[in-house]
This record gives C-alpha cells, structure tokens and sequence, in this order.
C-alpha cells in the first residue's frame, strides 16, 4: 500500500488545527435511475447495512434489486427535489455554515475548520478528510449525524472514516461521538417542535414518535438502537409531561421479508384510524435532517395510509434541520469532545 502524506506545509505559518467533520448518509447526485443505481450499489454493499450471507445478497443484488429498484428510487426522489438538490444535502449543508459561524464568533474565523462528508455518495468522507488536511487539521472531532446510535449507520460511519484512515501516513487525532440520544439539548430540541406544533395545531389524539426500522435479529443480536429510540421517546415525553397513552413509538421504511423491529408506522396509522383515532402528529426524532423517508414516506405515503383508514387530520412536524436550538446542541457535542 502506497500511504498518503503532506509534504508541504509550514510549522510556524500553518499551525496545527482542530476541526470537526459532520456525517450523514447520503444522497444520489440527481434523481434519475443512473444516479440511484450507483448510490444504492454502494450503500447496499455495505456489510453493515445488509448482514446476510455475502454470495447470496450480492446475487440478489445485482440480479433483482440493481436492474429494478432505482427506476422506482427515482421518481421518489423527483417528487421531493428542489432546485437546489437533493433535501438531505441542501440542509446538512446549512447545519455545516450555521456550525461555522457559530464556531467562528466563539474560536476566531477559520481556526475551527467544519467539514461535512456522506457515508455514500457526495461529497464523500475521502473528500471532507482531505479538505481538513489541506487546513492542517491534526485533531479532528467526528460528529455522525444520528442520533441514537446503530451499527447500520454510526458503525458504518467508524468504518467508512477508519478506511480513509488507513491509508494515511500521518494519522490525525479523532474523538468520535458514537450518538446523543439522550443529550439534555437534544431532547429540549425536540420538545420544542412538539410544544410549537400544539401552539398553532392544537393537541392531537396521538403523538407517533417514528423511527428508522432495522431487522429485529439486529437487535437480538446486541444492537442497541431500539432501546435508543424508545429512551428517546420516554424522555421527550417525560420533559413535556406527556400522558403515556398520548405517545407512540414506531418503526419505518422497513426493506424485504424478515421481520423488523415493531410496531411498524404504517401498519400502525392503519389500525389507529380503522379504530377511530381522527388526529394524528408524526415526528421522526431519529432523522438529523428532513429527506426521502421523512418528506416522501411520512409525510404522503404514511398519511395516504392513514386518510384513507378513516383518518381525519394527519400532521408531520419537521426535524431539527438547521434550527438554532439543534445547532446549539452541535456546538454543545463539539465543545465537551
């Protein structure tokens, strides 16, 4: 192996620097099948996402999910693009310049250098490390941008920035934040969301709290997502002082034939409306940013469910995006690593 190395800098003129890279998924370059297909060949490679026998998924890969599903990706994506691209990017982009300011007025301009990376697609985590070793970054603090910790995502992200690493000469520093599921800032963040919403949307008949799904051996297996989410959950309701029977935590987006972790979000806005429930607020607290599974699969397919169950007011309350209180938690992450 060929390391990489910087070979011209200057100790006196370009100190050594701290600096912070922000990761989150990824996204397809654009919405047409051609980009869908390499962003999901990459992301369904990973052996973190799927763990299954790796001969098997790679045949079922690149013989039924490659040829067929990034077609039907795609016009999902088209309905949620906006001319800036793609959600997730535009918005991981402005908690990246509002982190930026924020770090600039407390340490000076530029001497805390934030670079954000995907763990697919672009821009990549290969592209932000190097953008923070051309600044002289020799301590780097690493902020995955999920909050409750899974080995399908934080995991994945240790891996994908640890394989960069490898090939590097000179190894930088780096402090890991492996999740803030129960960061004080986090959940006053989320709560703040729900006591907007009933300000101008009253009080629903229930509060659905949900959250990506994982296949439940997953967690047989010693993940602790799940139980993540349901502190979570607990927690926000606890700070509000939320009666137990007005709050739900569920599951979505769940992929194949095994079972995933339960109740799932949309078997259960299903039955909720079938029995009478008329008014439902959905949030999703596991999702940094609002993207294809928040914009797309909540906010119309869920609710399609629901409405057409009998359902009556259906309501999504955006994630934290780039709003002051959710980067004040970031700042807050950065400044205690």
């Amino acid at each position: 192996m060929a390391f990489k190395g910087q070979t011209s800098y200057e100790h006196q003129d370009n100190p050594q620097k701290k600096g912070v890279l922000l990761v989150n998924l990824g996204t397809p370059d654009a919405p047409n099948s051609g980009s869908l297909r390499k962003y999901l060949r990459e992301f369904l490679s990973d052996p973190r996402v799927i763990e299954i026998p790796r001969i098997l998924w790679l045949i079922i890969l690149y013989c039924f999910i490659l040829p067929l599903r990034p077609k039907r990706s795609a016009k999902l994506y088209q309905s949620v693009w906006t001319e800036q691209g793609s959600p997730l990017l535009v918005i991981t982009k402005q908690q990246r310049q509002a982190l930026k300011d924020k770090c600039d007025l407390e340490y000076g301009v530029d001497k805390m250098p934030i670079a954000m990376g995907m763990r697919y697609g672009t821009p990549s985590i290969k592209t932000a490390l190097k953008e923070l070793a051309e600044k002289n970054v020799r301590d780097i603090t690493i902020l995955p941008l999920y909050p409750q910790y899974c080995a399908a995502t934080t995991g994945s992200t240790f891996d994908g920035i640890a394989k960069q690493l490898t090939s590097y000469r000179w190894v930088p520093s780096i402090r890991f934040i492996s999740g803030y599921h129960k960061h004080p800032l986090y959940i006053q963040a989320l709560a703040k969301t729900i006591t907007d919403y009933i300000e101008k949307s009253g009080m629903p008949d229930k509060f659905i709290f949900s959250y990506h799904g994982i296949p439940l051996r997953y967690l047989q297996q010693g993940d602790p997502y799940f139980c993540f989410c349901t502190q979570t959950t607990r927690l926000v309701s606890e700070h509000l002082g939320m009666d137990d029977a007005l709050v739900m935590t569920t599951f979505q987006s769940r992929f194949g034939k095994a079972q995933w972790l339960q109740p799932y979000t949309d078997v259960t806005l299903k039955s909720l409306a079938s029995e009478g429930t008329e008014h439902v607020a959905i949030i999703c607290p596991g999702f940094a940013a609002d993207c294809l599974e928040t914009l797309e699969e909540i906010m119309e397919e869920n609710k399609a469910y629901f409405m057409q169950s009998g359902g009556k007011v259906y309501d999504y309350i955006p994630c934290l995006n780039n709003a002051d209180d959710h980067i004040d938690m970031m700042f807050a992450l950065i400044g205690k690593n």
